[in-house]
């Protein structure tokens, strides 16, 4: 066996060491070999290094190894084909006479065989998923065993008729079959073809040649053992047989045809290895199963599944030669379309119907006699059997079907597991093969061998060692062939162990059930599996197999492929698995059936014959007789007395509870804004499918499960939030009624309320209407799949049929949004939610989560489970293991009857006993377990212990309603017995009708809750707070109800423990989530320790269901040891929750060693009195704190953590001083508690105040327990790797784990990938609809656990969803009134005609100027005096602080009117084209051009740019298309167009791309106009990115730092330059130059809209009736008057008021005046030719420029009845200049003061313009230059040719030195002070002696540099009446490159 041979190419690891152990076991003396499973897991990574490098060549050869005829180092030999004929086809698949051969398309043709002839299928290279249909002489076609095939050839072409091909080769020619290989006809013709019940040519069973699975397998090697050699097409046996890859397979399997599984392509996978637990126990043995390197036997490509290989060619001991050594059935068929195959001649086994959790029909063919179903074989068993079918064939079964389940679970798990996904194609295709059908058989046994006697077998768990076994063995080999090729140069030599064969099968699988105890037994049949099923019955019925649970059926003899099947006959796997295979609806027909038929009478009569002491009934009927006279219980006499008490002697008062007022708490505010952020994002995209900027309001519609308890309960969640108000929706008080127009159950009656919603979301297209989807994992079923099966439940199928009806998915104003706990069924591959669209609630862990403080902590599933690991108190996970003894029990002695029946039977019976057993009969305890004595004891003694008689819920959730209204009845029987009625209620909570609570309970509930309308009734769950109950909530699924605080106890006993899903055990687990107050005394000493640890980070997780939210206390995130003590409040627990660590290490043995239930019963030593539940929190901490040596040690002995269950993998060294430390202070802090008096009150505790502060106890089936605190190799609980829902299926066996670390984004991309929806599913097919990518984009999905407040969440998210769109239609605007206001006496001020539309020119001219600035932006400006100095210095306001001077400007919300200017986040379809973006090109083409000009100022020529887009090339000139940029075009004066705006609009702008308001297209109201953006060059391609389609002109490099001075002087120049030239050029087409219209428009970027007064009352000042009003209206309308006016081009400037809600009569009353303009300026370059603005300035440069063109006589005139409206920016404009140090290190702030340095000094320099240094300086520090004119408004500063801000408690006189230029009369002032600034050659001496200065008057003169200042100096002869001190010179503080300004100060004399 050591020795090499030709045909062996290849082994794994796998075949070598069975291949080791078997040749080891055969020829060893000794009588019990060495187990081969465990030599095969437990061998070292070493010895497999080396096994695998000798065990692999590199070969291609396919066959001719086999043969004989090559070596395997020989290279392969080429086939050279004949050239085809002239003329003839070649095209693959037809004939060379042009004739179709393929199979699907002559599939129904009639064909005409010879007789004696065969069709058969011939599988071409070049069309690997097709095959061509030939003729064949069936005497050279093999028969089927393989042999008598006559050696040659015959056949005939079907396509021409051609006949008498002799030789294969010319045949293969003829149907160009295009070979490289020699043509053989045993490699080539595959399939017999055959005809199916409708007639048409189906491909039919596999053709045996002789010994081709021999070669085939030993082939498979070559080209797969090297990823270096490309996986060969389709020559021979390795042909990658495709199809069409579907879920599921060939409803038609020829014999031995293994067909392939869901191929579809998956992303890469990543799998976190680690030891697998199954159902709940971790095995030893499998963990070495999980680190084997196991290997798959055969290596076919990428879809095929192969048998195994046969014998080596040396025979040796352990092989006999007579075993078939070769397969018929080891090929793959492809997963083609079901439909393609069915009906194939072949005999075929009727469907067999099975729904559930992973429904499909699967029928198998059989073949062989049928088997018969022994008679009597449920009775004799106990238990039905379950087979699942395995590999191969299955047979006929007959006879007594109904006490047999079959399924076809295994078969398609095995068939998932041979198909690999495409994702593992990056460890090497050629080197992927799957597992071999040995190998999944082996470890099938191998892994029910593992399962104790308690555990059900999951077929998660097997696919999960499938794909462990193959992905560490493929990746082994993988990585160490990589390493090995680069050493070698020759291929490695063949390995000499040969691969299993299906014949050592049998004996391999016996050898690993050897050491079960008979658990596993294994069955090899000669023949088919009819004889080892026959076997199988036989054994059963002679009672052989009764300690055996599972046994393995194996045929390995046809022609060595593998029939094998699976049966279950264990009682309690049976059970379980037969009752996991009905659907829901079968289910409730099944119990129904037996509750109708009477089948449970035998039970109750077994029942009945239980008590000693007779029948239950008759000591109850004994019980009642008795307790009719007289009150015979204590306890019954106690409480009934109460009770009267309470009717008759008002409300005792209750202190220790009072009910919470609804709120929104801070995480759910937290969710409603991510909702509302993801709202805009999908608005925000450039998809344009949600224009937020078009809707004015929001409507909404909530969409509930047709649960009456869970609509009433929305009612009141909405009522209570008032976002019907907040909407405005209703106005003021809310009725119920208008609320339920809100909220659709969804039932047959909701089609018409659906309809009016969607015709109203279609007559207001102006409303965002929301269409939310609550508990929207339920009912996603598909309509048409409902409508095909209409029987099965009528509420199914109304999602799909309303909310993904057309019209919602097409209506732009609706959004929908799904809210869900489980989401998993809407995250499917084909789902219609974006990922980007999915909304998880926050976990508690998560990054700011701390921003959002909680007062209650939440408790969800991972809660719990962490109370089963934490050791320190009684779990909050529990089952009751006496109930499932009896279950057990009662299921074998009654195997007719479902065990649903069974535990509801037993769980009323418990309960029955324990009310008996604390009414008194104490004989009935032992009828009862300890678990169901300890709720009913607390349900009874509870309201004893408050004063107002509050009690505890006990939730009894039994699913199916028939078995419910059974409980009911029963309990409620038993409770009048014993004369309870009074004591606590029972309730039938059922979701088709509303609750019924008895009027002695409901007027306890008014009493309680203060409520005083006489029809009140409790509707909901949550108003049955504080009601002592049995709540009995029947329904299958949970549709959401919320349970109220009072809820003690959650018994899911009698949940469906065989559904098997996800969605449907966390929704049951579900119902026990709960919010635990944490501020209480319980928690004060952990509260304290606010530690947190590394090890604590470890153990947190940021899974949905898994970890929920943990809110409130500081140390939130624990270990789980540490956890559990602080946030655990069972009371009777306290007592061990310290003791229990150090009375484990002292040897005693505490409550919570000594199982689940045993401290129960420690917890409630005596039967009928109170548990320690009803301790005062005084004795709590007395017994706590009285435990110091325990919690002593305790304190020393941090080792005892790592002991408990995951600890050792959760807790550092870090983590368990913590845990240390917290402990040690519980103990000290709580000795301490009873001292202060407050904490420990006297009176009685009420329960309902205790129980809001610890969660609910929750009692599970054993099956469901363990599934729930055991985990994965992936850290999560087992249930979370079940099937999500079982409306989805598995994509491929080949998934890894949800792993622990996995945020809830990551499990939802996890379920994208691996889960597809079933065809009942209605997201089945739905991306073939509709949209490319299949998302809808306005459907989002909310997930969050269950009970931790999405309604409260999404209501809230409406309400912020409604004040947004109103915060998107409205603006913060400036709202100021104008400053420097006084009257105006003198009669030539007013203009006289008051209803002039345009100012008459003669009479404006003779209005004086006013000289004041009443803006208020200029509020801190210096004032300005003129011939009115009538504004007092107390006339002007306190000056505010230079900080305050943005922050406190009055601002006014206002909402956007349809001609506003927008900013870039507005988006309309109206303006889309404006803007720019267009879905195909993103931004428009735009081209750069320079334009220069000279300007003698700046001493140099002008170089700008244009950025031009293609759209607005034509308001230019240029010197050819596309050439040098001539002209701005220019309209005449004379137009009168009402179309476009002729003054073109020039925006400086900077820092604001996002927020300027450049948007003009609404404000234009469509208008054409030449609007440009003036930007910085470095601005320059942010801003040409978000304004694409806008015309720019980029400012010269060197004003990058200049202020809006330079850009308002460039403007003009540019303007007037470009004036000049469309004068000259239009003068050539004859225009006078005059006529060129000749203003522009200078405007903020912050001009938001624009209004107009209309006065109404009369035109003649002597009219007192005078009223106005104002509106909105379009710049449009506003340009177009201005520009209509008469005589226009003699004004230089024109503006308009400021927008003032205070504005008054007194400002519109003038409808002009001749004063400042700001903001919106219309400019008349040509006036203002020789007025610049002073390139220079960056504050008040519109004040100086307004100044020098009225003295220049121009006229500058005011619109008074027109405003702008200016918003507020926050961002950018002159904010935009940081002053900051130079040196790079300093980051201490700058103050005005450090402006200005002496020259020459060390001062620190700052990196700012000079200019903007003095005018800063100037306006916060001018004081110091001028200390005369402080508050000396009558004295002012003398302010030469500029106007400088110095500040609002100094006054400045402005002069120009200009000659005849207008200024104000100065022959009354006497200044005190005088500023000259860059004087020029205008200001000469005897200009300054003409003015007069008071004694001590200061002087500051600025100039460029040192040298010019004192040449003014000397030019002006100052030194004649000024006095000037060397240590009054100054600079700026800049650096010289920086060019500082220079001033000197001085006195006059």
């Amino acid at each position: 066996m050591g020795n090499s041979y030709a045909g062996q190419l290849k082994a794994t690891r796998f075949e070598e060491v069975l291949h080791h152990s078997i040749e080891a076991s055969l020829r060893s003396n000794s009588l019990v070999p060495r187990p081969v499973f465990s030599r095969l897991y437990l061998e070292a990574e070493q010895q497999l290094a080396a096994l695998e490098g000798s065990s692999r060549v590199d070969n291609e050869e396919e066959e001719d190894e086999a043969e004989g005829g090559l070596e395997p180092s020989c290279p392969p030999n080429p086939y050279q084909m004949h050239p085809p004929p002239e003329g003839c086809c070649t095209m693959d698949g037809f004939c060379q006479a042009g004739k179709d051969l393929r199979l699907v398309s002559i599939s129904t043709d009639p064909i005409d065989v010879p007789a004696g002839f065969l069709l058969v299928g011939a599988k071409a290279p070049g069309l690997p998923d097709q095959l061509l249909v030939c003729a064949v002489d069936q005497r050279f076609l093999p028969d089927d065993s393989g042999h008598n095939a006559l050696l040659g050839f015959s056949g005939n072409c079907v396509g021409c008729g051609k006949k008498g091909f002799c030789y294969f080769t010319e045949f293969s020619n003829h149907i160009n079959l295009k070979l490289t290989t020699q043509p053989k006809k045993q490699k080539h013709l595959k399939y017999y073809l055959v005809r199916n019940a409708q007639g048409a040519l189906t491909k039919g069973p596999l053709i045996c040649w002789k010994g081709s699975e021999f070669r085939g397998r030993q082939t498979t090697a070559g080209p797969c053992s090297s990823s270096l050699f490309p996986l060969l097409d389709s020559s021979g046996p390795l042909a990658a047989f495709s199809g069409e890859p579907t879920p599921g397979t060939n409803l038609s399997i020829p014999p031995g045809a293994q067909p392939a599984g869901p191929a579809s392509g998956h992303p890469p996978l990543t799998v976190a290895t680690g030891p697998a637990v199954f159902n709940g126990q971790d095995s030893p043995k499998h963990q070495q199963l999980v680190k084997s390197k196991l290997s798959a036997v055969t290596r076919p490509s990428a879809l095929g599944i192969l048998s195994n290989s046969g014998p080596p060619k040396k025979r040796h001991k352990g092989w006999s030669p007579e075993s078939p050594s070769a397969t018929d059935g080891g090929y793959p068929q492809g997963g083609g379309n079901r439909a393609k195959y069915e009906g194939a001649g072949m005999s075929c086994l009727p469907p067999a119907g099975w729904a559930g959790p992973a429904a499909v029909t699967f029928p198998v063919v059989a073949s062989g006699e049928p088997v018969s179903v022994p008679d009597n074989l449920l009775k004799i068993c106990k238990a039905k059997p379950v087979i699942f079918k395995g590999h191969g064939n299955f047979p006929y079964l007959c006879g007594n079907l109904n006490d047999v389940v079959v399924s076809p679970l295994l078969h398609t798990c095995y068939q998932s597991s041979q198909s690999l996904a495409r994702a593992h194609e990056q460890y090497g295709a050629s080197a992927l093969q799957p597992i071999s059908e040995e190998t999944q058989l082996l470890l099938t046994v191998y892994y029910l061998v593992q399962l104790a006697a308690d555990q059900v077998p999951l077929m998660e768990d097997l696919e999960q060692i499938f794909l462990r076994s193959w992905r560490e063995s493929h990746l082994t080999e993988t990585r160490q062939y990589q390493q090995a090729v680069p050493l070698q140069p020759f291929p490695p030599t063949p390995s000499a162990v040969a691969p299993v064969t299906s014949a050592q099968l049998p004996w391999l699988a016996g050898l690993a059930a050897s050491s079960c105890n008979d658990s596993v037994h294994v069955i090899e049949c000669t023949y088919s599996l009819a004889e080892g099923l026959s076997e199988m019955f036989r054994l059963l019925v002679e009672g052989k197999l009764a300690k055996t649970n599972y046994v393995v059926i194996i045929c390995a003899c046809r022609n060595a492929a593998i029939d094998s099947c699976i049966a279950v006959t264990g009682k309690y796997q049976a059970r379980i698995l037969s009752e996991s295979l009905l659907s829901p609806a079968e289910y409730q027909k099944e119990v129904s059936y037996e509750l109708v038929t009477g089948k449970v009478d035998s039970l109750g009569a077994f029942f009945s014959t239980l008590c000693p002491e007779g029948d239950i009934d008759v000591l109850l009927d004994k019980f009642h007789q008795e307790s009719q006279g007289h009150i015979s219980s204590s306890l019954t006499a106690a409480s009934v007395t109460k009770s009267v008490s309470l009717d008759v002697g008002g409300v005792p008062a209750c202190t220790s509870y009072s009910p919470e007022p609804p709120r929104v708490r801070p995480f759910q505010l937290a969710v409603a804004q991510k909702l509302l952020s993801h709202v805009c994002s999908v608005a925000d995209a450039s998809t344009q499918n949600l224009d937020l900027g078009s809707f004015e309001k929001v409507d909404f519609l909530i969409c509930v499960p047709p649960s009456e308890v869970a609509y009433q309960q929305t009612l009141l969640h909405v009522w209570h939030s008032g976002v019907l108000l907040e909407l405005g929706l209703e106005k003021e008080h809310v009725s119920k009624q208008q609320v339920e127009q809100h909220v659709l159950k969804l039932d047959a009656e909701a089609q018409t309320k659906f309809k009016s919603f969607l015709q109203s979301a279609f007559q207001n297209p102006h409303t965002l209407f929301v269409l939310v989807h609550d508990h929207a994992h339920w009912d996603l079923v598909s309509s048409a799949v409902h409508n095909l099966y209409p029987q099965s439940d009528p509420s199914a199928g109304w999602v799909d049929r309303l909310l993904n009806c057309r019209e919602v998915k097409e209506a732009p104003n609706i959004v929908t949004l799904h809210v869900t706990s489980f989401p998993y069924a809407l995250q499917t591959q084909c789902t219609l939610i974006s990922p980007y669209n999915e909304i998880h609630w926050p976990a508690s862990h998560s990054d700011g989560a701390d921003l959002y403080p909680e007062s209650k902590k939440y408790f969800g599933l991972s809660e719990f489970i962490e109370s089963t690991l934490s050791g320190h108190s009684l779990p909050l996970l529990r089952y009751d293991s006496s109930f499932e003894a009896m279950v057990t029990a009662l299921g074998k002695r009654f195997p007719r009857l479902h065990s649903a029946v069974i535990r509801t039977f037993v769980l009323v019976q418990h309960y029955a006993a324990a009310m008996m057993a604390v009414s008194g009969l104490s004989q009935m305890k032992s009828y009862t377990s300890v678990e169901t004595l300890e709720i009913t004891q607390n349900l009874l003694n509870a309201p004893k212990q408050c004063p107002c008689g509050h009690g505890l819920m006990v939730l009894l959730r039994v699913p199916c309603p028939p078995l419910a209204a059974l409980a009911y009845e029963r309990l409620a029987h038993v409770r009048a017995r014993l004369a309870l009625e009074r004591h606590f209620e029972i309730i039938l909570g059922s979701p088709s009708s509303g609750l019924t609570v008895g009027k002695h309970f409901v007027k306890q509930l008014k009493m309680w809750q203060k409520i005083e309308d006489a029809e009140w009734r409790p509707q909901t769950y949550l108003e049955l707070e504080g009601l002592p109950c049995i709540l009995i909530f029947s329904g299958m699924d949970p549709h959401g109800e919320s349970l109220p605080r009072s809820l003690r106890y959650c018994d899911l006993r009698l949940i469906n423990s065989s559904c098997l899903v996800r969605t449907a055990l966390e929704q049951e687990l579900g119902l026990a989530a709960y919010f635990v107050n944490s501020e209480g005394p319980l928690e004060k000493g952990p509260q304290g320790e606010g530690v947190e640890s590394d090890a604590e980070k470890l153990s947190s997780t940021d899974n949905e269901e898994e970890e929920l939210v943990t809110e409130g206390c500081p140390s939130e995130k624990r270990s789980p040891v540490k956890r559990g003590r602080s946030c655990s409040h069972e009371s009777a627990s306290s007592g061990f929750s310290s003791k229990a660590p150090g009375s484990a290490l002292g040897g005693e043995t505490s409550a919570q060693l000594g199982g689940p239930w045993q401290g129960e019963q420690a917890r409630s030593p005596q039967p009928c009195g109170p548990s320690e539940e009803g301790r005062a929190p005084g004795d709590k901490q007395r017994l706590r704190g009285g435990q110091g040596p325990p919690s002593g040690v305790s304190r020393h002995s941090p080792g005892l953590a790592p002991q408990q269950p995951d600890s050792g993998l959760k807790t550092s060294q870090r983590g368990v001083q913590v845990q240390v430390a917290s402990s040690s202070q519980l103990s000290s802090s709580s000795s301490a508690t009873p001292a202060t008096g407050p904490q420990a009150p006297q009176a009685p505790r009420c329960s309902l105040a205790k129980a809001c502060r610890q969660p609910p106890v929750v009692f599970l089936p054993k099956l469901v327990y363990d599934m729930v605190t055991a985990t994965d190799s992936g850290g999560l609980p087992k249930a979370a790797s079940l099937l999500p829902s079982p409306l989805v299926m598995w994509a491929s066996s080949f998934r890894p784990l949800l792993s622990k670390t996995m945020t809830s984004t990551e499990q939802s991309l996890y379920y994208r990938q691996w889960t597809v929806p079933r065809p009942s599913h209605m997201d089945y097919g739905g991306r073939a609809e509709g949209r490319v990518d299949g998302f809808h984009p306005r459907r989002l999905l909310l997930s969050g656990p269950p009970q931790i407040g999405k309604t409260g969440a999404y209501l809230q998210f409406l309400g912020i969803l409604s004040r947004m769109l109103v915060r998107l239609t409205e603006v913060d605007v400036y709202d100021e009134e104008e400053i420097n206001i006084h009257p105006r006496e003198e009669p030539d001020w007013h203009y006289l005609q008051l209803s002039d539309p345009w100012p008459d020119l003669e009479l404006f001219k003779k209005l004086p100027f006013d000289y004041i600035v009443h803006d208020p932006k200029y509020e801190d400006a210096s004032l300005i005096c003129s011939h009115h100095p009538s504004v007092k210095s107390e006339d002007r306001g306190a000056p505010r602080r230079p900080e305050d001077l943005y922050v406190r400007r009055q601002t006014a919300r206002m909402r956007l009117s349809k001609y506003a200017a927008y900013n870039t986040y507005h988006h309309c379809e109206q303006c889309h084209q404006y803007m720019g973006f267009h879905p195909r090109h993103q931004l428009y083409e735009s081209t750069l051009h320079a334009f220069a000009f000279s300007y003698s100022m700046l001493g140099e020529e002008v170089q700008l740019h244009f950025i031009i887009p293609k759209s607005k090339e034509h308001h230019f000139v240029f010197r050819q298309p596309g050439g040098q940029l001539e002209s701005m075009r220019l309209p005449l004066v004379t137009d009168q167009s009402h179309e476009h705006i002729k003054s073109p609009t020039f925006t400086p702008t900077t820092g604001r791309h996002e927020h300027g308001l450049f948007n003009l297209y609404h404000a234009m109201d469509g208008a054409s106009h030449l609007h440009v953006l003036v930007v910085k060059e470095y601005e320059m391609p942010v801003y040409k990115k978000y304004w694409p389609n806008h015309i720019m002109l980029v400012l010269p490099s060197a004003f990058n730092s200049a202020g809006v001075g330079a850009a308002h002087f460039l403007i003009k120049e540019l303007s007037y330059h470009n004036l000049e030239l469309e004068r000259t050029r239009q003068e050539e087409l004859g225009i006078r130059p005059q006529d060129i219209w000749p203003f522009i428009v200078i405007s903020d970027d912050s001009c938001v809209m624009w209004n107009v007064v209309d006065v109404d009352g009369g035109g003649e000042r002597s009219s007192r009736e005078f009223s106005w009003s104002e509106r909105n209206v379009s710049l449009k309308y506003i340009m177009q008057h201005i520009e209509a006016a008469p005589d226009i081009t003699h004004y230089a400037l024109i503006g308009m008021r400021k927008w003032s809600s205070k504005a008054g009569s007194r400002e519109v009353r003038e409808p002009f005046s001749r004063c400042h303009v700001h903001d919106f300026v219309v400019l008349n370059v040509d006036l203002t030719q020789n007025v610049q603005y002073n390139q220079n300035r960056f504050l008040c440069d519109d004040v100086d420029f307004n100044l020098r063109a009225h003295s220049a006589g121009l006229l500058l005139c005011r619109f008074n009845r027109f405003s702008v409206t200016k918003q507020q920016i926050a961002v950018g404009g002159h904010r935009a200049f940081h002053i900051a140090a130079k040196a790079p290190d300093s980051s201490a702030a700058v103050v005005p003061a450090q402006y200005v340095c002496a020259p020459d000094s060390k001062h620190a320099l700052l990196a700012a313009p000079a200019q903007l240094l003095l005018e800063k300086f100037l306006q916060h520090h001018s004081r110091r230059f001028f200390p005369l004119a402080l508050q000396n408004h009558g004295h002012p500063v003398l302010s030469v040719d500029c106007y400088l801000n110095l500040g609002p408690q100094i006054s400045v006189c402005y002069v120009s030195s200009r000659p005849h230029s207008l200024n104000v009369s100065c022959s009354d002032f006497r200044f005190s002070g005088l500023l000259l600034y860059l004087c020029d050659s205008f200001v000469g001496a005897s200009f300054l002696k003409k003015f007069h200065f008071l004694k001590g008057a200061t002087l500051c003169v600025i100039c460029q540099d040192r040298n010019s200042l004192r040449q003014t100096v000397v030019r002006l002869e100052l030194e004649d009446q000024w006095q000037f001190r060397l240590r009054d010179e100054f600079q700026t503080a800049n650096a010289k490159e920086d060019r500082p300004l220079f001033f000197l100060t001085g006195r006059h004399v």
